[in-house]
């Protein structure tokens, strides 16, 4: 799954959850029934799952282009300074001289 593929299947799962949480409340306010009201719910998880969790052909619409190992090696890769590794990375205040 890509980036943009792991944003919609979340966008979509909220959308999901929040949609059947209402309709399972308005199912058991109506019937006054708690117990078809979980049923509700938790059918709805489930198809939120379904829909949400396998690796769709839609969610990989927008592929990660990769470097071949040739023009990976043209680019340099970024360097450590010697300063921020021997300090730890931490700046030093005014206060503890």
């Amino acid at each position: 799954m890509d980036w943009q593929g792991q944003k919609s299947a979340e966008m979509l799962m909220q959308v999901l959850l929040v949609a059947s949480a209402v309709a399972a409340f308005l199912t058991g306010y109506t019937m006054a029934d708690f117990q078809l009201m979980l049923l509700v719910y938790a059918g709805g998880v489930v198809l939120t799952a379904l829909v949400t969790v396998p690796n769709w052909p839609f969610f990989n619409r927008h592929p990660l282009k990769w470097l071949d190992t040739p023009e990976a090696d043209r680019h340099p890769r970024p360097q450590i300074s010697s300063t921020a590794a021997s300090t730890g990375g931490k700046k030093k205040t005014g206060k503890n001289k």
